[in-house]
């Protein structure tokens, strides 16, 4: 059913927790003799409370799962109550005054158990050594995956998370990670179904819940307006209330995410049923042909990242933990999170804010490469009951868009060989669609992520993990070559964090032995994901990435972090031009999981890195990019994502080194809303001009070509450039300055280059990040940024092929 937003109290304790050996108490009476228990917060897991107690290392994690773990607490009260457990990992027994009332052996489904109480009473949570159930004999799987051990997790409804070695920290989730609540019982709709629809325009709410007796109407409002629901069996209403002209929730690239609340009265009483969002999901061509998604119609380039839990100890999953890290998704200019297989579903706080900030959700199961027992009918009931779950508990939420059946489950059998006849996984995906028909038929099922092509993992069809670009080293052109449709995951780095986040991690040299235990690698691989990096360190800045690392180690990483992002933005200029296959691009990751560098944009502080800096250009919903057609020269694509047109001016310049100009265009131009134009240079300058350096006519007579795009009144749009002689990286003056000015009462710093300047990066004395980072800037050109979190900025700016260190 979906939510009813009441105020249920928190069953936050006291509560304290102990360790004890697997089996040592039988029941919570074997309790009473020990000693050593510590404070524990619920909700939250045994490694946060033991963190907090100072008994658990974030550098050596404490292995839990071989042990038993108790929470225990007192509950008082009179009377019937329902104890709601929104998640327990993982193998849970809960207690109360020493008689079992429920065993659990899934940490992504929630129970609720009525209790009846008088006075106080003692409850008692118990979860049990899940490595001694893994140990047990299992039916073995046809295969065995590389990403994760034991095999006999394929039994187990339990996070994948500490359990895939080079991926992720060894930290065992372990203890009521989700809320536990009481309330009392009966007095309350339940049996909520409550869909949100558009039809011709109008927005259609449809509402269905069962109440206990009473007089009176049971009227459904929304949006200002009402309708009475009909009652259609005893205590069951349901009813329509038609909405014209309502205002449509909407992506935040392309226009407001509204959204309205929903009450229902009955017998004097208002009940909240929280806030809806009127909005259309659709495929604009078979999945066969590639994933694309129009919401209202309009088509969406689904860009942004797959998603971490914000703390992988503590697993919060409050409005606190998800606000600031949502917010620069947003401010990023994704449109897309991703929710993947091997993590776990998040909290109802993040779903609220997706919905709030305008962030399309792609959701999966949590089934990842395992060959999962389908055919147990236990297994199979679990599985059902937490796709029931999950859709009910996120039934009004408009930025859920995309289900999924899992991650690389196919994948993994395909590249071990088997046929499709094994590899398909048709029982799941038979299950979702089910659930989803009778749910939430809003939605886009896709059946495992990878999926759709001749292989699970081929580029051109359905979804890919694409990863050409990126751990494959392959070329910039591959992104084209590869005929990707749907990236549900890409370019996955070691991307490199700012100095302050290395300083405050005691990681600051490349070359110290602890540095490598922190850089992500596929488990079996010869290779890791630093490795990527430095192969596009040395094509893009033709260095030897091993020899720096040696020599110069600063230079290294600086040379590191400019390159991601070279190659990001270069991926995603060729997937958004005009005339692209390509629907929609995720990023891995979108946060690391531990310090160092990671396959995060963002680091585990929550700080930006280079990457997400690269990713904030390219996402822009404003957007102007160049691509190299050859002999027909450069095109320039400019984009308009937004509901209001744009009158802008275009320029198109080509200069040498030297930053003299030895062609230039500019054209007026109005971009219609959600409008993309392309045009050629040859057509912008009126005159051959060979912006390629195709045709081979003696030496090129440029060495770089930008575009520029801005409003008529001056204020910068976008920016795109093309460097046919390659990107030379050698530090040289190139006359670069920063001051800190006043520009109509807001503080800015002013950053202009004489020469091409690559990589330009600031980095800041104090607190505080400036609104863009590692950037080109044109010869002869200028930006102005902005800072959050400091008012006064102090520090400095260089540019990766710039001598110059400045200070402002």
């Amino acid at each position: 059913m979906a939510l009813l937003r009441t105020v249920d109290r928190a069953l936050d304790g006291p509560w304290d927790m102990i360790v004890t050996e697997p089996g040592a108490c039988a029941g919570p009476g074997d309790l009473d003799t020990l000693t050593g228990f510590i404070p524990a917060p619920v909700p939250g897991t045994a490694a946060g409370a033991l963190r907090a107690a100072g008994r658990w290392s974030d550098a050596v994690p404490t292995p839990l799962h071989g042990s038993d773990i108790w929470y225990r607490t007192t509950l008082s009260g009179n009377g019937r109550e329902i104890l709601r457990f929104e998640g327990l990992a993982t193998l849970c027994e809960v207690w109360l005054d020493g008689h079992l009332l429920l065993s659990s052996r899934s940490m992504f489904l929630a129970h609720e158990i009525a209790v009846d109480l008088d006075g106080r009473h003692t409850l008692a949570l118990a979860f049990r050594s899940l490595a001694q159930d893994l140990a047990r004999p299992h039916k073995r799987g046809r295969w065995r995956p590389q990403l994760a051990t034991p095999g006999s997790l394929r039994h187990a409804r339990t996070t994948l998370l500490g359990f895939m070695p080079g991926w992720c920290p060894s930290v065992d989730a372990v203890g009521p990670y989700r809320p536990i609540t009481r309330r009392g019982e009966g007095g309350r709709p339940t049996g909520i179904d409550l869909r949100a629809s558009v039809e011709d325009g109008t927005g259609i709410l449809a509402a269905g819940l069962t109440l206990p007796a009473g007089g009176g109407p049971v009227i459904l409002r929304c949006d200002g307006r009402e309708s009475v629901l009909t009652e259609t069996a005893p205590g069951r209403f349901e009813g329509r209330l038609a909405l014209p002209g309502v205002a449509l929730w909407w992506p935040h690239t392309h226009g407001e995410p509204r959204l309205h609340a929903v009450t229902v009265e009955a017998g004097g009483e208002t009940f909240d049923l929280g806030r809806v969002g009127f909005r259309t999901v659709t495929m604009l061509r078979t999945f066969a042909d590639g994933l694309s998604l129009a919401v209202n119609g309009v088509p969406v380039f689904c860009r942004g990242a797959c998603w971490t839990p914000p703390d992988l100890v503590g697993l919060p999953g409050d409005r606190d933990a998800y606000a600031p890290l949502l917010a620069l998704a947003v401010e990023a200019g994704m449109t897309m999170i991703r929710v993947g297989g091997t993590m776990l579903y998040e909290g109802q706080a993040f779903h609220d804010l997706c919905d709030e900030c305008g962030l399309l959700v792609w959701q999966d199961l949590m089934l990842a490469n395992f060959d999962y027992p389908t055919d147990d009918p236990a297994f199979r009931s679990a599985l059902g009951s937490e796709i029931a779950q999950l859709l009910d508990r996120l039934q009004a939420s408009p930025s859920l868009c995309v289900v999924g059946g899992g991650s690389e489950v196919e994948q993994q059998a395909a590249m071990l060989g088997f046929p499709e006849s094994a590899w398909r996984a048709r029982a799941v995906e038979a299950m979702l669609r089910e659930a989803v028909a009778a749910r939430r038929p809003d939605l886009v099922v896709v059946p495992n992520s990878p999926s759709g092509g001749d292989l699970p993992f081929s580029t051109n069809a359905g979804v890919t993990h694409y990863y050409g670009v990126g751990a494959y080293c392959r070329p910039f052109e591959d992104a084209r070559r590869a005929e990707v449709r749907f990236a549900s995951e890409c370019l996955a780095f070691a991307n490199v964090p700012d100095p302050v986040s290395l300083t405050e991690a005691g990681l600051t040299d490349p070359r110290d032995p602890a540095w490598a235990r922190f850089v992500p690698r596929d488990r079996g691989a010869d290779w890791d994901f630093e490795g990527v990096r430095d192969h596009y360190v040395g094509a893009l800045y033709g260095v030897d990435p091993e020899a720096l690392r040696r020599d110069d180690p600063e230079r290294y990483l600086t040379l590191g972090r400019a390159a991601v992002a070279e190659v990001m933005e270069a991926t995603f200029a060729e997937w958004r031009r005009n005339g692209s296959i390509t629907a929609g691009g995720l990023v891995w990751l979108y946060r690391d999981l531990a310090p160092g560098a990671g396959w995060g944009v963002v680091d585990v502080t929550g700080r930006p890195k280079s990457a997400w800096y690269a990713l904030k250009r390219a996402f822009r919903p404003v957007q102007a990019v160049l691509s190299d057609e050859g002999l027909n020269g450069l095109h320039a694509h400019l984009i308009n994502e937004t509901a209001e047109a744009i009158d802008a001016t275009l320029t198109l310049t080509f200069a040498t080194a030297a930053g003299k100009a030895v062609a230039k265009a500019e054209r007026a131009l109005t971009l219609g809303p959600r409008a993309t134009v392309s045009l050629s240079s040859a057509t912008l300058l009126g005159r051959f001009f060979d912006a390629t350096v195709a045709y081979r006519f003696g030496p090129a007579a440029h060495d770089l070509a930008h575009l520029r795009l801005c409003r008529t009144d001056g204020t910068f749009l976008a920016e795109a450039f093309h460097c046919p002689a390659g990107r030379d990286a050698e530090p040289r003056e190139i006359g670069l300055s920063a001051a800190v000015v006043d520009d109509g009462g807001d503080v800015v710093l002013r950053i202009a280059t004489k020469r091409h300047a690559r990589g330009v990066h600031v980095m800041l004395d104090g607190a505080g990040r400036p609104s863009d980072n590692w950037f080109p800037l044109a010869p002869g050109g200028e930006r102005r940024l902005t800072f959050i979190g400091a008012e006064r900025p102090r520090g400095t700016v260089r540019a990766v092929n710039g001598s110059e260190v400045v200070r402002f």
